[in-house]
């Protein structure tokens, strides 16, 4: 919902022509307001900046222009459109700062929740000057209003297929299959440090048999857990052997092997070319795949099972877990689960995946989505006859809107709660 326009009554005139001491002093008050509002917000951005981790201050800058271009996305295309566009917020509630520019406003606001752009004339609820009909959204084609419906997902496919491409032919991929592999970090304490391993070496052989690769040799030591073991180290070009007892650590509930070494991947990239069909081939992939986990989480199994899970039942029977057991993370996990990625290109791949995720979420066919505004405008195509526009009466779909936000709400808050008393990890 849009805000009421705050409006002042012209100033009166003095005998010189100009406005009188009170107005300008009112005029002051408000730079001055502003300026606070400046500093606050700067202050804010200096003290998250403190409080967390660069990675993390990283990874929540990402989300941010993640939710600028998609509704740039709307922005631009309603705008070649014609039609009028009043507001541009990051944010919701309070204004904290904003600029006009001709007739939009421009700023932030207090709550992080989003972003929006308001365009007049959404639907036939909304009242409009009728000097401004012809530029509302409701007046458009139909290829119009499906260009600004569709723009914020699209801006969310081009930029995971920009992402996956920067990672495959620009940064480069771990080759986890590769048999140059070496030790990238040795846990402090573990058998590694122990046996005197260093960042660098790069293990052939356990006990005289050699392994392929990283996946092989951990898969031999997690059974080899209290094992005395030779390891054939390869160190700046020479071979050398080193004697090693083979800790153990839980995983699962089970006692496994466990030497403490880290692997450093040789990285690969593909040609640009490539790159660009893989890129798009993987963001097509992705998005089947969120629409199928979609479906699984919001079916009455995956929602039983997220609402145990929430209340600290065990969403699993027979021991399999049902659709719910893969829960929906907030913008809290995400911003975990991306702060705990190994390099710069497992956090590219993660923000991939939102990207798709928030795509594909964006086109469910119900309002208040982007994909309730294509339903819509579908519908209103399909009615229409002879030349002879039809408006569909958007007041009959409010309540299942006001369903669909009170599931979203619900969701929302819920999946922070979750990611704060059981914050989500990739191990």
């Amino acid at each position: 919902m849009s805000e009421p326009t705050r409006t002042e009554a012209g100033p009166s005139e003095g005998p010189d022509g100009n406005q009188p001491g009170p107005r300008r002093a009112a005029g002051a008050e408000g730079e001055v307001t502003s300026w606070v509002r400046r500093a606050l917000i700067a202050a804010a951005v200096v003290a998250l900046g403190v409080w967390v981790s660069l990675p993390t201050l990283a990874i929540i800058v990402a989300l941010v222009v993640m939710i600028f271009m998609h509704e740039l996305g709307h922005y631009v295309t309603a705008k070649a459109a014609g039609m009028k566009v009043t507001e541009f917020f990051l944010g919701f509630g309070p204004r904290l700062w904003s600029f006009r520019r001709g007739e939009t406003e421009y700023g932030i606001k207090a709550i992080p929740a989003g972003a929006y752009v308001r365009i007049i004339g959404m639907s036939n609820l909304e009242e409009v000057d009728p000097a401004d009909e012809d530029r509302t959204y409701r007046q458009k084609p139909y290829w119009r209003r499906m260009s600004v419906a569709l723009a914020g997902s699209t801006m969310h496919f081009l930029m995971a297929i920009a992402l996956f491409f920067s990672v495959i032919s620009l940064v480069g991929q771990r080759d986890a299959t590769s048999p140059r592999w070496t030790v990238g970090t040795v846990s402090p304490g573990s058998a590694a440090e122990a046996a005197g391993l260093q960042a660098g070496d790069r293990i052939v052989a356990v006990d005289g048999v050699p392994f392929a690769d990283f996946q092989a040799l951990s898969s031999e030591l997690r059974g080899r857990a209290g094992d005395e073991v030779d390891l054939r180290v390869v160190r700046d070009g020479r071979e050398l052997t080193l004697e090693a007892t083979i800790g153990a650590t839980e995983r699962a509930g089970e006692s496994v092997g466990f030497l403490g070494v880290g692997a450093e991947f040789p990285t690969t990239r593909v040609d640009p070319l490539t790159g660009i069909v893989e890129s798009v081939q993987a963001t097509g992939e992705t998005m089947w795949l969120s629409v199928k986990s979609l479906g699984s989480f919001f079916s009455p199994d995956g929602l039983s099972g997220y609402v145990e899970t929430l209340t600290g039942g065990d969403p699993r029977s027979d021991g399999e877990a049902p659709a719910g057991d893969d829960r929906i993370v907030s913008v809290v996990g995400a911003v975990q689960l991306a702060s705990q990625s190994a390099d710069i290109a497992a956090a590219l791949y993660f923000l991939f995946a939102i990207n798709v995720f928030l795509g594909v979420f964006n086109l469910a066919p119900l309002l208040p989505f982007d994909g309730g505004h294509v339903a819509i405008a579908t519908y209103e195509r399909i009615r229409s006859r002879k030349g002879r526009r039809y408006f569909a009466d958007v007041s009959k779909l409010m309540p299942v809107t006001y369903a669909v936000v009170a599931l979203l709400a619900f969701v929302f808050v819920s999946s922070v709660y979750l990611d704060i008393v059981d914050p989500v990890s990739l191990q």
